[in-house]
């Protein structure tokens, strides 16, 4: 990609949670990654030295807020205020996943509303800009007081089952694992042309879920399984069980933009019915991922890249939501 320019220079630093991805991006856009080493002293505080000027320039910081979860934000928030002190012509917090996003409403009496305070603390610290991906709540954007780009993972993952099983085969279908998912299951069915069908369930408590029953045909069906996050797998397996035990599924592909896998994940993905597990990169695979052969990765580096040269020459990325 060339990028043109306007009075400053495009800049892309990135923190210890993703380097991987922050080069992959740099190279989309034939940029070096820029010159920052995000350390810590011996208590744990947060230590950056930036190694270049950013004076004028559009600085776009990588940075995805996963686990260690409290870590990856701070470094965040360092780096976003090391950039305005330095003055940095403008200052976009790349976010690819974006933590403490399910804690965006009072689900009970004295809970807190995390993203909102997130939002909230990445404003405060100097950002001008919020490019992310697939927010668990779309209505998250409306807790920043500054734009946020929230880019949709579905259209990569639903390309990728376009290329391998082609366009409205009816032996497919996909399935929401939740009434809450079926908007953007729907649309993602729409892209394939295929049919729809959701699991109700009841979630007793946090991390944990309870399959009540089928909405839709799946008997006889290869089923898609689309959801925004895997995180323990729990209610993904138990999808996947219900889907085969109760709908009589043939088998199951299970594809999410954010493979957060934590804890029991890999064990429990082993273990259940699920074929494959396509994930995002937009958080880094677990060093024992190697663990679970079923697990295939693609990269949002190409749309994240786009992105940043659309928002650098000032002009519309609307068509990347399609």
């Amino acid at each position: 990609m060339n990028l043109i320019s306007h009075g400053k220079e495009v800049k892309v630093f990135a923190g210890n949670s993703n380097p991987a991805l922050a080069k992959a991006i740099c190279q989309k856009l034939s940029k070096k990654l820029g010159d920052c080493r995000v350390s810590a002293f011996a208590d744990g505080e947060v230590s950056l030295s930036l190694g270049e000027p950013v004076r004028g320039s559009d600085v776009f910081i990588v940075q995805s807020t996963c686990k260690p979860v409290n870590d990856n934000l701070m470094e965040l928030l360092v780096m976003v205020d090391a950039m305005r002190r330095a003055s940095a012509g403008r200052i976009t917090a790349v976010i690819p996943y974006f933590g403490y996003a399910r804690q965006d409403r009072k689900a009970k009496s004295r809970d807190p509303i995390s993203a909102k305070l997130v939002a909230n603390l990445i404003t405060e610290a100097g950002a001008d800009r919020v490019l992310t991906m697939d927010l668990h709540a779309a209505q998250i954007q409306g807790f920043f007081d500054i734009p946020v780009d929230n880019l949709f993972g579905a259209p990569i993952l639903a390309n990728y089952y376009l290329d391998r099983f082609g366009k409205g085969n009816e032996e497919f279908v996909v399935v929401s694992p939740d009434v809450g998912s079926v908007a953007r299951a729907r649309t993602f069915a729409q892209k394939l042309e295929l049919g729809l069908a959701i699991v109700d369930k009841r979630r007793p408590k946090p991390n944990s879920s309870e399959v009540m029953n089928i909405i839709g045909d799946v008997e006889n069906k290869h089923v898609i399984l689309l959801d925004d996050m895997v995180d323990t797998a729990g209610s993904l397996c138990h999808a996947a069980d219900a889907l085969v035990k109760i709908g009589g599924a043939k088998d199951i592909y299970a594809c999410a933009s954010h493979g957060v896998l934590s804890g029991p994940a890999l064990d429990r993905i082993n273990a259940s019915p699920i074929d494959e597990l396509v994930l995002l990169d937009t958080v880094p695979a677990r060093p024992d991922s190697a663990s679970c052969p079923k697990i295939k990765y693609l990269s949002v580096a190409p749309i994240f890249a786009e992105a940043i040269e659309r928002i650098y020459e000032e002009v519309s990325i609307s068509s990347l939501f399609d």
